[in-house]
């Protein structure tokens, strides 16, 4: 994956988005503002989430088309599950 360091990246700020969200639990803080930086965690990690599903598409799905239909239907089966739980979440 090409996006390995961006995707890291991503995810180091969304730990600490994390941690500061628990802090503010802790302090007992304004709930709607507790709430709005929930809001914004959800955002980022659905970010990354479509940003992977992008890459999977690209690269995977692509790659597997070139093998055989067979390989290309089993990957988008995968991205079309993927795509289910994160509607889901």
């Amino acid at each position: 994956m090409g996006d390995k360091k961006r995707y890291l990246q991503r995810m180091k700020r969304i730990e600490g988005l994390a941690r500061g969200i628990a802090n503010m639990i802790d302090e007992e803080q304004y709930c709607i503002h507790i709430l709005t930086q929930v809001s914004a965690l959800t955002r980022s990690l659905q970010g990354v989430a479509t940003g992977l599903l992008d890459d999977h598409l690209k690269h995977c799905v692509l790659d597997a088309a070139k093998l055989s239909d067979e390989a290309a239907h089993e990957k988008i089966q995968e991205a079309t599950a993927a795509v289910n739980r994160l509607i889901r979440s």
